[in-house]
């Protein structure tokens, strides 16, 4: 499956949930925004949003900071 994660497109062996991609990504779900196809996904929902062929995927981290 190829999708457009972050303005660059990515393959990966299927398609997975939300939460999986973060697996993959090996970024932690706490503090972080998804969006695909410019719909945000709830940390509630990660496990049964699927990201598929052709989608467009945005992760946003929130960084402590000043």
């Amino acid at each position: 499956m190829t999708i457009t994660l972050n303005g660059m497109l990515r393959s990966f062996d299927k398609e997975m949930s939300v939460a999986e991609l973060l697996c993959a990504l090996e970024i932690a779900s706490e503090g972080t925004a998804v969006a695909v196809n410019a719909s945000v996904v709830p940390r509630k929902q990660h496990g049964q949003t699927y990201v598929r062929e052709g989608d467009t995927v945005e992760i946003i981290r929130a960084v402590a900071g000043g």
